[in-house]
């Protein structure tokens, strides 16, 4: 497969794709008709900020699978023109925290010790010691409104110079404030109350465009700092304007702004505020970083392994996907074989269970992978991780999942239900091993423990002597050789049922002829073959 790196990602990306097996063609210098007219040769394609990847561009784009985005954005990529194609948008997210951090840091020790303007009024020929004289940061509390990775990292950096920390974001669990010995703050009102520095490192959303305006600089201690290294409109410029005027503001640090390449501010000038033309995340480092970074999850796309980092299918933590992982072909399995049991009805709805351990993780790969093996090979579209949930959404299939950290006679169990109509279809399975081999323990209302191969046909009978060899008999004279059997009753449970489920797995498909020369003989009811693989 081919990979277009269109823009400078540093050599280490470029390599780690060709080390990975990949022909790899860089377009640095290709203009906009170029990259129209051959972007059709490529599986996947690198990119950093300069190129836009629109629907019309994704048309031409015939064989594209993946694209990596070497930064933490994804604006110059039309994501859900990508999704409903079936293409990973990948990014960097991680490759800018530690120079995001660092810099505002280096913001924060610019703005408290006045060295931009010192060293201005120095190489102007001025000495003017007393003029520029600062405060220490030691003891003094700093703010963080916003407490992601980059918010961590500053706490981190920010206890080493001695500084009391205060944080505020509601979607992080008090356990890691407590790791980090940061106060948790219950609301933004609480960090204004106390702190001497206030940095944001919130996203950028409706909700927290203009975060900090005239209300909240009015509710901050009198000479409070503030810093972005974040987001230009998470502050109103205006009313932070205002409060410097006023000084109810002693300083501003600022590496971003509302709008950007931008050479004529408002602020630009003022004495006691330090600017940055958005340098957080450029080094040489970082760059290096988010091209690897991208160029891993590529890699990780294009052949067919879990994208971390993907922003249109679902991210999840590494040490989730330790435990999931051995699960997914167990789902798939579980989803084809629940299809299989309701084929030739109009399915409305999926119910999943997680139960034990997995109950415990993130479940949405085992909800995508259930979908992928109910509906691969019945749409038109070919289905991946990205689109499945999109396409099931789109023919009026619901999906409902529940999960229980408890499960009964096995350490994990994973329900599939079929709903079509008034008919349900429930299979339940598990992995068994070091191995994880998927387990059936339950179809058509019977329970058996039998290894999941990649033909299955499932029988119910009436529950007669010599039924087991009919089956048998039948298969080894279409030459259909037999992995392995099992048979499902409840007697106990339901003493009155006369019938049974077989279940027998094989080494190539059943076809229908033999099926139904099965179903012809005396006592059988109904079947289904289902193949696996």
């Amino acid at each position: 497969m081919k990979v277009l790196v269109k823009e400078k990602i540093g050599d280490s990306g470029v390599q780690l794709l060709r080390d990975a097996g990949f022909e790899v063609d860089l377009g640095v210098d290709w203009d906009q008709a170029e990259l129209e007219q051959r972007i059709g040769d490529y599986e996947g394609l690198l990119i950093r900020s300069a190129t836009t990847v629109t629907p019309e561009l994704m048309e031409k784009a015939t064989k594209l699978k993946a694209i990596g985005r070497a930064g933490v954005g994804v604006d110059n990529v039309d994501v859900p023109a990508a999704t409903k194609r079936g293409i990973v948008v990948a990014n960097a997210p991680q490759s800018n925290v530690v120079t995001a951090a660092e810099h505002t840091m280096a913001l924060l020790l610019a703005m408290a010790r006045n060295i931009p303007q010192a060293h201005a009024s120095l190489v102007e020929g001025r000495w003017d010691r007393s003029k520029y004289s600062g405060v220490e940061v030691m003891d003094k509390t700093l703010g963080i409104l916003g407490f992601g990775r980059i918010g961590q990292l500053v706490a981190q950096r920010a206890k080493g110079f001695d500084m009391k920390v205060i944080a505020y974001d509601p979607y992080v669990g008090a356990e890691r404030y407590r790791d980090l010995g940061v106060e948790k703050a219950e609301s933004s009102d609480d960090v204004y109350a106390v702190a001497d520095f206030i940095t944001v490192h919130l996203p950028k959303t409706p909700e927290t465009a203009g975060w900090l305006d005239a209300e909240a600089f009015a509710k901050m201690k009198d000479g409070v700092r503030i810093l972005n290294v974040a987001r230009g409109p998470l502050i109103n410029d205006a009313d932070l304007k205002a409060a410097l005027d006023s000084g109810k503001v002693a300083g501003a640090a600022l590496d971003v702004f509302p709008s950007e390449p931008i050479t004529d501010y408002p602020l630009f000038g003022y004495p006691n505020v330090v600017v940055t033309p958005h340098l957080g995340a450029s080094t040489a480092e970082a760059t290096d970083r988010a091209g690897y970074q991208a160029a891993e999850q590529v890699i990780a796309a294009l052949k067919g392994e879990s994208v971390s980092t993907a922003v249109n299918i679902p991210s999840i933590a590494a040490e989730d996907m330790a435990v999931l992982g051995p699960f997914l072909p167990l789902c798939r399995s579980l989803g084809k074989l629940a299809m299989g049991l309701v084929e030739g009805s109009s399915v409305d709805r999926f119910e999943l269970e997680f139960l034990g351990r997995i109950a415990e993780r993130d479940v949405r790969p085992l909800g995508i992978h259930v979908l992928l093996g109910a509906l691969s090979g019945r749409t038109e579209e070919d289905l991946n991780e990205v689109n499945v949930p999109g396409i099931a959404k789109e023919r009026g299939i619901e999906v409902a999942e529940t999960t229980n950290e408890h499960a009964r006679d096995f350490t994990d169990l994973v329900r599939v239900t079929a709903v079509a109509g008034d008919k349900r279809a429930r299979v339940v399975g598990t992995t068994l091993g070091h191995q994880n081999r998927p387990h059936l323990l339950e179809a058509w209302d019977q329970r058996f423990n039998l290894q999941l191969e990649g033909h299955i046909t499932l029988l119910y009978y009436r529950d007669l002597p010599g039924m087991i060899g009919k089956v048998g008999t039948a298969l080894g004279e279409a030459g259909i050789n037999v992995i392995s059997a099992a048979v499902g009753h409840q007697r106990d449970e339901k003493p009155d049922d006369e019938h049974a489920v077989m279940i027998v797995t094989t080494d190539v498909p059943v076809p229908d002829d033999v099926l139904g020369q099965i179903l012809a003989s005396e006592g059988f009811v109904s079947g289904r073959s289902v193949a696996l693989d």
